[in-house]
């Protein structure tokens, strides 16, 4: 196993525990010396990796980003810059901060035989198109709104310019390459509906709705596959 591989399986196995592992354990684990241990320990800590701990009390890989040039292929990095580009051409000012700012993370940490991912890439985002149109309601509001499972009271217009209200359960904002959607369940429809950001004239969070978010975030996946099927 090469060096590289070593310390990667050295997060993994850090990774799936709850509790302090001994460098003893780790080294059974990984088939190799318990010198080897710290001293893997010690150059993971010295990469940013929140390691925490001592030899002989045992390690815990506290919360937190670490994002080594060894976590990541070429194809993996690729795919990664891909994505943040994505965003840059299609996010909220938000999204697109943020992704700016993952970037120069990344960037940061890339080593030098990788750096050719970021400056000639194999893949490139599309063209920008004409942009979105302009959205009414700031979209950190919905994304606040589907973070705190808030209802909201929807002032819409619909696609014949029809005005309607309706309340929802923000579930996920998507990004489209002409438009913007909130995917919510709608109490009117008793169905899961999109609505376009655009379209949404006001917005009124009310109380939290109940179950959780990620339940049904399972249903709308399912839900959007039986969308997919009915497509030729």
């Amino acid at each position: 196993m090469s060096r590289s591989a070593r310390l990667l399986s050295l997060l993994q196995a850090l990774r799936g525990r709850r509790y302090p592992v001994t460098a003893a354990e780790l080294a059974r684990t990984l088939e190799v010396s318990e010198r080897t241990i710290y001293r893997d320990v010690a150059q993971l800590a010295a990469q940013g990796a929140p390691i925490q701990g001592e030899g002989g009390v045992g390690y815990v890989l506290r919360p937190g980003l670490f994002l080594p040039p060894l976590m990541l292929s070429e194809d993996e990095t690729e795919a990664v810059l891909l994505g943040l580009r994505y965003v840059d051409q299609r996010g909220d000012e938000i999204l697109t901060q943020a992704a700016t700012s993952a970037l120069a993370k990344i960037s940061s940490v890339l080593s030098p035989s990788m750096q050719s991912v970021l400056t000639a890439p194999t893949a490139i985002t599309g063209p920008n198109g004409f942009g979105f149109p302009k959205d009414i309601v700031p979209l950190p509001e919905l994304r606040t709104a589907i973070r705190s499972q808030l209802r909201l009271e929807l002032a819409y217009i619909d696609g014949e310019r029809r005005s309607t209200k309706r309340i929802v359960w923000p579930l996920q904002l998507g990004f489209m390459d002409s438009a913007r959607v909130l995917l919510a369940w709608c109490e009117l429809r008793e169905d899961f509906r999109f609505f376009r950001t655009d379209r949404i004239q006001t917005a009124v969070a009310k109380e939290r709705y109940s179950g959780r978010r990620v339940d049904l975030l399972r249903e709308l996946k399912v839900h959007l596959q039986k969308l997919d099927q009915r497509d030729p």
